[in-house]
C-alpha cells in the first residue's frame, strides 16, 4: 500500500477535524490530514433577534455552530447553501434543506419554498460574506435581516504546516472557501512558500479563483460544491 499523501486542510479547525473524518472513511490511508486554517472564528458580541423571523439563512458551518450555541430554538426552517452547511444544520437539531450551491442556488432554493408574504428571513453570517444573498432575495420582494455574530480573521497555519510549506512537502492542499485560498495565496507570496510539488484542490471555481497565481504543480476543482465533490476531487490528487 502507498504511503499516504500530505494533505493540508486550510478550513477552520473544527470543521477541519470533520472533514478529515469524512474522508478516512472515504479513502482510508489515502492522505495524513494536517490542520493547517489560515483563520480563526471569533463570536462576536450581542444577542440574536428573532422577533418575526419565519426562516434561517446558513451560508456556512460556522453560522451554523455560533448560531446553535447562542439560540436554543429549532422550530424555524433553515436554508442552506450547500450539503456540508445543511449537515451541521441537521446535526444541530434544525429542518435543513440544502440548496447544493452557491449564493444564487441558495435564493433559488429560498424562492421555491418560501413565499416573500411568509415573514422575515434571517441571514445567519459572519463579518466577511461571499456574494449578496439579502440583495438578491430583498430585489426578489424578501424581507431579509442580517445577524452577524463571528468573525473569521487570519491567523498563521501553525508550525508543522508552515514547514511542510516551507520545504516544499506538502503534497496537497484543499481550499474550500474563496475567502481563505485568498489569505493563504497572500502568505504563500510573502512567505516565499514551496508549491512547486503541491497540487491545490478547490470546492468550487470561486475558491480556485481566490488561490490566484499561486504556482502550484496542479490544480483541481470540484465538480460539485459539496463533501463528496471535494471527496472525489481528493481522490483524484
Amino acid at each position: 500500500m502507498p504511503e499516504p499523501r500530505t494533505l493540508l486542510l486550510i478550513r477552520p479547525t473544527a470543521q477541519a477535524a470533520e472533514f478529515a473524518a469524512a474522508l478516512e472513511t472515504a479513502l482510508p490511508g489515502r492522505f495524513r490530514t494536517v490542520a493547517a486554517p489560515v483563520i480563526e472564528i471569533l463570536a462576536l458580541p450581542g444577542a440574536v433577534d428573532l422577533e418575526g423571523v419565519e426562516g434561517l439563512l446558513f451560508t456556512s458551518a460556522n453560522g451554523v455552530a455560533q448560531f446553535a450555541a447562542r439560540v436554543s430554538r429549532r422550530d424555524l426552517p433553515a436554508y442552506c447553501v450547500g450539503a456540508m452547511t445543511a449537515a451541521a444544520a441537521q446535526k444541530a437539531g434544525f429542518d435543513a434543506t440544502s440548496a447544493g450551491g452557491d449564493v444564487a442556488a441558495l435564493a433559488a432554493l429560498v424562492a421555491a419554498r418560501h413565499p416573500p408574504e411568509a415573514g422575515i428571513l434571517l441571514h445567519v453570517r459572519g463579518r466577511h460574506a461571499a456574494g449578496d444573498l439579502s440583495g438578491r432575495l430583498t430585489a426578489a420582494g424578501f424581507v431579509v435581516r442580517a445577524a452577524e455574530i463571528y468573525d473569521q480573521r487570519p491567523c498563521a497555519p501553525g508550525p508543522e504546516a508552515l514547514a511542510l510549506l516551507r520545504n516544499g512537502t506538502a503534497e496537497v492542499v484543499a481550499a474550500f472557501s474563496p475567502r481563505s485560498a485568498r489569505i493563504f495565496a497572500d502568505s504563500a507570496q510573502a512567505g516565499a512558500w514551496n508549491l512547486e510539488a503541491t497540487t491545490a484542490v478547490a470546492l468550487s471555481a470561486a475558491a480556485d479563483a481566490g488561490l490566484g497565481g499561486a504556482a502550484f504543480a496542479r490544480r483541481i476543482v470540484a465538480a460539485t460544491p459539496t463533501r463528496e465533490g471535494m471527496i472525489a476531487a481528493l481522490a483524484q490528487a
